[in-house]
């Protein structure tokens, strides 16, 4: 078995990704003492999805304040809602701060992590042929990492331009060309109102229109920032009232969903100010409950679409061709360019092949019914392995960064105990997992994305694998110790090193 060929022995615990996930467990082993540990990056710089995306527009739709780091608070955010480039660098900046960077192995793309059975230790390999081994592996990877393509028939025909917005092609200029933008997701919403005015002709393919609130940002004022600076705890005030606020999402979402009829009735009124034709304001109006789906923000969304050069189009596409697309009623609209804003493939975040637990067990075998985890961190049959942004851990009307740290603080509590009570391995109990998980599931039946809409949060089995049914400090309680009962323990052979 082949090490880090940096180390003698090996790591303690091996971190996958470099955005909040990994940069944020990364500090935590710092602040413990750990110093024994990689970051292993597939890209050539830190940032995770805030790298990756950079599309026109790009922002974030929580407020800067509460998306950052609870002991990294950053009094210079410009925006109440804060833009791609302002993000990226704020990780850069952590990564710094902390002394992260010499822990970092860029271009390592993860291709297998495999558990050893004799050892109990992780053997992880990457593309470019490099093997790591630890006793711990935390992954980050999170699930907007890997963009989602449509299948669309005869797609592989088309001659002309195509990316999807996660991958964007900054080079290509599209002044004056014929724009074909297929889906109206979170991306979308964004970069729509940025190419509008550029290029000649935009088509918008909608499927399904998403519900749409508007956005609250506005500039951060100079003075605003000094006061932020000087008295920390005025920004620390500030933003708990931020997190109080989002969390009175919760009894729309999930206590009582017919609350969420209050917020449609703004949503309504939204649509009906800024798109005054009647027939394009029924395509842009959905049919389901709001928040059944991702609820939206923006103010420039809806204007950009009732621009002369743009087209909403909401007839299934029949047939993409050499240089256009014909959709189920027959017209064929020529195009230059196709841009995906179509998401991220949530539910098949870890491909089979990849992760392999006790007596060679694939992960991908283990989650046939969709991606589930105890806490959204722990699987049977994985011991040490932990996730971050795991299942069922995404959140439809808050910060996901308050659900990263409570999971690093749980492993890192998970980690002291190992090494106090000198443990090999930890596994969480079957009993366990499953039991959390048919709770959690009973749970979300009784929430608004159970109203009856097709939505990225649940799979095709009709299981959500994605969010959280409740309020985040609930889940802060469930992560804040690590309970040693629930899971198998294994005794050390001899000392791990930290």
């Amino acid at each position: 078995m082949a090490f880090d060929r940096e180390a003698s022995q090996p790591l303690s615990v091996i971190v996958i990704g470099t955005g909040f996930s990994g940069l944020g467990m990364a500090v935590g082993l710092k602040q413990a003492g750990i110093e024994s540990f990689v970051i292993l990056e597939r890209a050539e710089a830190v940032g995770g999805t805030w790298r990756d995306n950079h599309y026109p527009g790009c922002a974030c739709d929580v407020q800067s304040h509460l998306y950052s780091f609870s002991f990294e608070q950053n009094p210079e955010w410009t925006r109440m809602y804060a833009r791609q480039p302002e993000i990226k660098a704020y990780l850069q900046h952590a990564a710094d701060k902390y002394a992260l960077m010499p822990h970092v192995r860029f271009g390592a793309n993860v291709v297998e992590a495999r558990y050893d059975d004799a050892t109990a230790l992780w053997q992880v390999k990457t593309a470019d042929g490099r093997v790591f081994v630890a006793q711990v592996v935390v992954s980050g990877m999170g699930g907007l990492s890997n963009p989602a393509y449509p299948k669309l028939p005869g797609i592989e025909n088309f001659q002309g331009k195509a990316f999807h917005s996660a991958t964007w092609d900054h080079a290509y200029d599209l002044a004056g060309k014929r724009v074909a933008v297929i889906g109206t997701g979170a991306s979308a919403i964004q970069f729509v109102p940025q190419i509008a005015d550029k290029v000649g002709q935009l088509d918008l393919y909608q499927r399904t229109p998403p519900w749409i609130v508007p956005k609250p940002d506005r500039p951060i004022s100079a003075r605003e920032r000094r006061w932020f600076k000087r008295l920390p705890f005025l920004q620390r005030l500030f933003r708990f009232g931020i997190y109080c606020a989002m969390e009175t999402r919760v009894l729309g979402f999930v206590l009582n969903p017919k609350l969420m009829l209050l917020v449609q009735k703004l949503a309504l009124a939204h649509i009906a100010r800024q798109v005054k034709d009647p027939l394009l304001r029924r395509k842009l109006t959905p049919d389901y409950t709001i928040g059944c789906k991702r609820v939206l923000i923006s103010n420039d969304y809806y204007p950009a679409l009732t621009k002369p050069n743009v087209e909403v189009v909401t007839d299934s596409i029949k047939e993409v061709r050499a240089h256009s697309i014909v959709t189920a009623d027959g017209v064929e609209r020529p195009i230059d360019t196709m841009i995906y804003g179509t998401g991220f493939a949530i539910q098949t975040m870890i491909p089979r092949g990849t992760i392999f637990g006790r007596k060679g067990l694939d992960m991908f075998d283990v989650w046939k019914e969709g991606p589930q985890a105890y806490l959204g961190a722990a699987v049977p049959g994985f011991p040490n392995l932990f996730m971050l942004m795991g299942p069922n851990t995404g959140l439809g009307h808050t910060s996901q960064v308050f659900m990263i740290e409570s999971q690093i603080r749980y492993v890192m509590d998970c980690l002291q105990t190992m090494k106090q009570r000198k443990l090999r391995a930890v596994e969480v109990r079957a009993e366990v997992y499953d039991r959390f998980n048919e709770n959690l599931q009973g749970q979300l039946t009784q929430t608004v994305w159970a109203s009856g809409c097709k939505s990225w949060y649940v799979n095709e089995s009709g299981r959500n694998t994605t969010l959280w049914p409740g309020f985040t400090f609930r889940f802060r309680s469930k992560t804040r110790h690590f309970k040693a009962a629930e899971y198998v323990l294994e005794p050390a052979r001899v000392t791990v090193s930290a």
